[in-house]
């Protein structure tokens, strides 16, 4: 049996046209004890390969999950899913507001998936 010894990798989405990467830049804009958190949930997941139950993470829809990072009254959430070659690729990240995830929140993660899926 062939065994692959390579570790999972957290990628970010990049929009292919602007080469925007939108949930590295919200992860760089929110405060340093937030990032610091999410950071140390992102490592917990690539350790995880790609998978955590709740309350750490949460399936969407799909292939699609959401990492659901609270702090204090900051519930931040990067939607991510699993991809061959190991990678985990975080497609979209939040602010949680309301008590179910918005369809809007949603719909952007899919369309993101989508695309790399049809690249």
């Amino acid at each position: 049996m062939i065994y692959n010894k390579e570790e999972y990798k957290i990628k970010f989405y990049c929009n292919p046209i602007t080469k925007f990467e939108p949930v590295r830049q919200y992860i760089n804009d929110i405060n340093d004890k937030d990032k610091q958190k999410v950071q140390k949930y992102l490592e917990f997941l690539r350790l995880n390969k790609g998978y955590l139950d709740e309350p750490y993470s949460r399936h969407i829809i799909g292939k699609l999950r959401e990492l659901r990072v609270d702090i204090d009254h900051n519930f931040h959430r990067i939607i991510y899913f699993t991809h061959i070659n190991k990678n985990i690729i975080l497609l979209h990240a939040f602010l949680k507001k309301t008590k179910k995830t918005p369809s809007r929140e949603k719909i952007i993660a899919l369309r993101r998936y989508q695309q790399l899926i049809n690249q």
